[in-house]
This record gives structure tokens, sequence and C-alpha cells, in this order.
């Protein structure tokens, strides 16, 4: 019988639709603005796709929402080695956890969170086990997750099945969160884990912009602002790319977070999925979003802000992509990929989709999940 590690960051992510931009040292903060645990819900989506190997693995790992709660909700045979007292989770339980797992010797381990929590397995285990990252937390820069929750399901079923022909080290990567949330990104790489390496399941690492595209990002920014129509909110999505918008508009605007504009003037700047709800309700939206430069997520990574619930407000046909040529280039032929946490929806948002790369200049590319 294989034995699979599960550890479960259950904060992860909290941070991102209440628009704190990330979780570390918030917490409390963010269960005060509503916020509600995302992780667990996601490594359930894990685990059911390996439920027909459920007679043949074991599931160690910690009491709790960090793991045993998921795994014997869906039927797994389940043994605790680490008691967790605490419901708001640390570095340290993420750290002992994976210390213990590492003695347990088990085949793989399985475990959900953001850069955080990477990066506390890395400094517990170093390259000694395999993983594989659940995505779940608000910035995930670093190449050691799936590119969803079902197909990290997909990734440690194949590994547990000895089906994947390479083990590779990959990145881990993490920023400064307290700069983050003054729109300054600090990366930073850690060391690296190792991973099962089938590259059609992995989202690969983040990849920022090159100075040869600020020209095309305001000749993107011009063709959004000509085009603007009166007594409609434009929700602005993060990104570099949709910065130049609000500077030829000469208004106030976060980097890093989410605003709203409505004829050419600011509503709100850095709204959370509440205040967002809020002021679209009942009016005519769009949103302008820019896929990840190197990973190509629309949705999903770093603006959880615009929740399932804001992207169904909006509608599918209100949803402007803008992205320069050498952003699409550095996808290297890859589709979009959308992974709000709502598996229907995400289904939804598949096909192509008009996406603006410079002045009155369209293509049409595909959106995946």
């Amino acid at each position: 019988m294989k034995k699979l590690g599960l550890i479960i960051n259950p904060i992860a992510g909290m941070g991102g639709r209440v628009g704190l931009k990330g979780t570390d040292g918030v917490i409390d903060q963010a269960i005060k603005l509503g916020a509600l645990p995302k992780a667990p819900d996601r490594a359930v989506m894990s685990l059911e796709v390996l439920r027909d190997l459920k007679e043949k693995i074991e599931i160690v790992t910690c009491s709790g929402e960090m793991g045993e709660n998921e795994a014997k909700k869906c039927g797994f045979k389940t043994r605790v080695i680490l008691d967790v007292k605490e419901r708001n989770t640390n570095q340290q339980d993420t750290i002992l956890a994976a210390k213990r797992l590492l003695e347990e010797e088990v085949d793989l381990i399985l475990f959900a969170g953001g850069d955080g929590t990477a990066r506390d397995i890395y400094n517990a285990i170093g390259d000694k086990i395999t993983v594989v990252g659940i995505p779940a937390g608000v910035k995930i820069h670093s190449a050691v997750y799936a590119s969803s929750s079902q197909k990290a399901g997909d990734l440690a079923c194949l590994y547990l099945q000895d089906n994947v022909g390479k083990v590779q080290e990959v990145e881990v990567m993490d920023i400064d969160e307290e700069a983050f949330r003054c729109g300054v990104v600090k990366t930073r790489l850690y060391g690296y884990l190792k991973i099962p390496y089938e590259k059609r399941f992995l989202q690969g690492k983040k990849s920022g912009s090159v100075m040869s595209d600020q020209a095309a990002q305001r000749a993107i920014a011009y063709d959004i602002i000509d085009h603007m129509e009166k007594n409609v909110c434009y929700i602005i999505g993060p990104g570099s790319t949709t910065r130049p918008i609000m500077e030829l508009l000469e208004i106030p605007y976060t980097l890093l977070g989410v605003d709203l504009i409505y004829n050419k003037q600011l509503i709100k700047k850095d709204l959370t999925e509440k205040e967002l709800l809020r002021e679209i309700r009942d009016k005519n939206v769009k949103l302008v979003i820019t896929p990840i430069g190197g990973q190509g997520y629309l949705f999903g990574r770093g603006n959880q802000q615009i929740s399932p619930k804001v992207i169904r407000l909006v509608g599918k046909k209100n949803i402007i992509v803008v992205a320069t040529s050498q952003k699409l280039r550095s996808l290297d032929g890859r589709a979009f990929l959308v992974d709000t946490g709502e598996p229907l929806l995400d289904q939804e948002l598949c096909g192509y989709i008009r996406v603006i790369s410079g002045y009155k200049e369209l293509v049409m590319y595909k959106i995946d999940h």
C-alpha cells in the first residue's frame, strides 16, 4: 500500500477575496472582513480524483482541517501523525507536519496552500520527498503547483501508480507580502522541490513584463479608453498591463488590487469581493483583465476579489482581456487558464475570447482550465 502524505494550510488564500493580497500576518483581519477558508475545498477536489485508488493508498496527515477531515470525507484510510490544536494554523505547523511525513517515508506529499506553504515545506524536507502542490493561495509564483486542484489529483494519481516518467526539481518562489500590499513586488528564490514532471498538469513559474512591453501597454490603454461606454462601470483588474489605463485617465489606482471606474472617474480603488458585488449590482459592467505572464491565468491567481459571484454578474461577454504580443508569446502556445474554485464556471469560461494586443489590434485566444 502506498503512503500519501497530505498537508492542508486551511488559512491559505483567505486574504484574497477581501483584498489583502495575501494571508501572511493578517489572518485575524481577513476573518474580521468575512474571509472563509478555501484550501480545504480545493484539497477535496484533488482527493476526489484519487478515489479509485482508495483501497491502494493510506493517507498520512494532520488532525482536523490540516488534512484529516478532508481525507475522511472522501472515504480514505487515514492515519493522523500530528495533532494540531489551534484552528488558525501557522508556519510551524506546516514545517512540523512535513518533517513528520519525512520520518514516515511517505511516497508523495500532496499539499494545499500558496507560495508561503511551499517555502515552509521546502525548509522542512528539502529535496528528500517528491511533492505535488494544490493551488490555494493568493499569489502563486512557484512552479511546484499543478494548474488546478483536479490536475493536482491527476498528477498524484499518475505518480502513485508509477506512471510518471520523470521527477524534476523546480523553483520555490515567494514574495514579500508587506511590500506587495504597498504595490511593490519583491520576489525571491528560496530553493527547489522535487515534483512529478508532466508539463500538461503544471502551471510553471510566473514571468514578468519586459521594458519593451511598455509602449504596447500604452497602446492597449488608449484603445480601452477610446472605446469606453458611457454609464458603464469598468472593473480594472491588477497588473502592469492594465496600469496604463489608470495612468492615462490620471486617476488613482492600485497596481496589485482591483479598481472600479464609471464615466472615466474613479468610484473606488482596491475593492474587496463584497465591495465589488455591492457596487456593480444592477449596473452595466465590463471587466478588464490581463493574464499572468508565463502562466496564462485569467482568474484564480492574484485577483481572487474577482470571485465567481463577480464573474457571473459581469458575464463572459463583458470580459475584456488585454495582453501584449510579448506576453502572449511567453505562453508558448499554451491556452489561457481559469481556476476560480468552481469547476462549472471554469467550464463555462472555456472557449475562445478576443484579446486586445495593441491599438485596434485584436487576436482570438483559447481559454482552458
